[in-house]
């Protein structure tokens, strides 16, 4: 915390608590967000230039989406122990040594020809990945007072909005005008240089010792725990098997503007929402979770009955994306809430549900255009309104579970 304080900037305060604590650096998380942005954009490459990859590598397009979901099974089996067994680690020190993975993983795809070997620094990136997502959030929370922790998760969550809104339309870009390849190679030198300025700016925090008391399993002994568990697979499903497979929806509508605008457009939602919940989400947690599982639903809903109608259409992308800007930030912050310690673990296992449900979405979204290729792509789509319904339902009747104030 020391080191926090001399790196201090009055000016890059977002604001003082009345007890004159830190304040939140826009520098230092900014930074921390920087990580995320890497780590989502590195699981999520494949979607934006799926057509490239499946010819580049002449391979089929559900093998491609195999490279999202093995990337985040990788995430969810080993972020749990990973996280148990790296708890003592300097927080700096490890977050380094996670970058340097994810800029290797990125930089052989973009070498190597071999499906079997991209499969295996997909692997290594989704094991970066499941260490990386509940670490820097409690890394972020060790730096603020308590009732800054849902405003510091997300500033560095929005690293994961701007990646999706931002990075994924420009990689896509370059995916598309200059190579697939290209896209890899230039988000694992961007991992590196992430990496350099990390050295010199990241404050250093000490790791705890692994207890009972702050174990995976005396985190699951929490009935609230569970509740942002199912919430957590609900949304993650219904947002991730459409999005895995957004080229072939955008496609199938005959979206006026083709992927880059609809891409833009989605970013421009969670944008928005992320700034929204900037503001909200340490007061309003469940109204915000309401709020944007129901643009979610009509936005699935409106892909179904009015299907690519101008207008329409790009609407149902700007609220999908308000649905999805702050997906990571609310269930985190949410788990966070169960908890008096052991928050590394507690947004481990939430983060290890959310990376698995990753892997369930894509591999039913999978399962529906091979099997049930009359209705294609809208299959995913009705899919997503099934799980978005009952998540609304559970969110709405977990008052005393959600609204709690953080312990």
């Amino acid at each position: 915390m020391s080191s926090l304080s001399k790196a201090n900037l009055s000016e890059d305060s977002l604001e003082n608590n009345n007890n004159g604590q830190n304040p939140i650096s826009w520098f230092i998380f900014g930074l921390m967000a920087s990580v995320t942005f890497i780590g989502i954009l590195s699981e999520l490459m494949p979607s934006g230039i799926l057509p490239q990859m499946t010819a580049g590598l002449g391979i089929e397009q559900t093998q491609v989406g195999f490279l999202v979901g093995i990337y985040a099974l990788a995430s969810a089996i080993f972020a749990i122990p990973l996280i148990s067994m790296t708890l003592w680690v300097n927080r700096k020190i490890l977050l380094l040594a996670l970058l340097a993975g994810f800029a290797v993983s990125n930089i052989v795809v973009g070498l190597t020809s071999s499906y079997y070997l991209i499969v295996a620094m997909r692997i290594l990136g989704g094991i970066c990945a499941g260490i990386m997502w509940p670490m820097i959030a409690a890394y972020g929370t060790a730096l603020v007072p308590e009732n800054m922790h849902g405003k510091a998760i997300t500033i560095i969550m929005a690293g994961n909005t701007f990646g999706v809104s931002l990075g994924l339309p420009i990689m896509t870009y370059i995916g598309t005008h200059v190579g697939w390849r290209m896209s890899f190679l230039v988000l694992g030198g961007l991992g590196a240089l992430i990496a350099l300025l990390a050295i010199k700016f990241l404050p250093a925090v000490k790791g705890e010792k692994l207890t009972q008391s702050n174990s995976p399993i005396a985190v699951l002994k929490i009935p609230g725990v569970w509740i942002v568990l199912a919430l957590t697979f609900l949304a993650v499903v219904a947002h991730y098997s459409t999005y895995t497979y957004i080229t072939l929806l955008v496609e199938t509508l005959e979206f006026v503007g083709g992927i880059s605008l609809a891409l833009l457009i989605f970013g421009i939602g969670s944008v928005i929402s992320v700034i929204l919940s900037a503001k909200i989400i340490d007061t309003h947690l469940r109204g915000l979770i309401v709020g944007m599982l129901a643009c979610g639903a009509i936005a699935m809903l409106s892909f179904v009955f009015f299907r690519g109608a101008n207008g329409f259409a790009h609407i149902a992308f700007f609220l999908w994306g308000l649905a999805f800007g702050p997906l990571v930030t609310m269930f985190q912050t949410a788990v966070s809430h169960q908890v008096t310690e052991a928050k590394a673990i507690a947004t481990s296992v939430q983060s290890s549900v959310f990376n698995f449900s990753i892997m369930i979405a894509t591999w039913l979204a999978g399962l529906i255009l091979v099997h049930m290729p009359e209705t294609g792509v809208l299959g995913i789509v009705y899919l997503s309104i099934l799980c978005f319904i009952p998540a609304i339902i559970i969110t709405l009747i977990s008052k005393k579970t959600l609204d709690a104030p953080t312990v």
